[in-house]
């Protein structure tokens, strides 16, 4: 089962991520872990990337591609795999769908978690850490972990946030991209999503990401 992921930030696609790769035992690959991974190696391709990187600029599709796809054709990807993070506009999507099919490489799902723009932000400014563990959830716009007070909900520890998460302009930035339907990342899903419809080798399908977890978790598997 190969499954290409689309979410905005704050739609736990994070986390259903995680819960999919304990459940199918498949490699949950994100594009960001790739790049680290190629330039850690000295690979050739991660020298390239880092090049760009280091300028602060965009890596070029010829050089992000081949990186997937010599993650996708590793050992333990043969019983399926799930990409997240890539593609993230229409271009991308085109040249991942003639790659994939040039390595002979079947996409068999593209799954969507739907969430209104407003509630994705909420979610991620409204994230909060307990200090004794990260792990605790607690988020004061999400009802079912909501803190106790300006405890955490879990153990009663003091909680903190994230400089990122409190950005509001970066997560406006991020969210601009994602939810552009003609050129950005929902641009990219809907290419596979035409896919599906015409050709019918992909199965397309959408998550209602507004629930908790585990009824976010019930719906993707029942779909899967």
């Amino acid at each position: 089962m190969n499954v290409l992921f689309f979410g905005p930030n704050g739609s736990g696609k994070g986390t259903q991520g995680a819960i999919l790769k304990d459940k199918y035992n498949i490699p949950h690959i994100e594009s960001g872990a790739i790049f680290r991974e190629n330039i850690k190696g000295g690979t050739e391709l991660g020298s390239k990337a880092k090049e760009f990187i280091d300028k602060g600029d965009l890596v070029p599709d010829e050089i992000t591609i081949p990186m997937i796809l010599d993650r996708l054709q590793q050992d333990d990807c043969k019983k399926g795999w799930l990409l997240d993070g890539f593609p993230r506009n229409k271009i991308q999507a085109e040249k991942l769908d003639e790659s994939l099919q040039q390595a002979g490489i079947a996409l068999d799902i593209v799954a969507e978690i739907i969430l209104d723009r407003n509630i994705a932000k909420n979610r991620i400014m409204g994230r909060r850490l307990c200090t004794n563990d990260n792990n605790h959830p607690n988020n004061i716009f999400i009802d079912a972990i909501k803190p106790d007070g300006d405890k955490c909900r879990v153990c009663g520890g003091e909680l903190t946030t994230r400089a990122d998460d409190q950005d509001e302009e970066a997560i406006n930035k991020r969210h601009s991209i994602y939810y552009d339907a003609e050129t950005g990342t929902l641009a990219s899903a809907y290419y596979f999503k035409s896919l599906a419809e015409k050709e019918g080798k992909i199965k397309y399908i959408t998550l209602d990401g507004a629930p908790g977890v585990k009824e976010v978790t019930e719906e993707l598997v029942s779909k899967l």
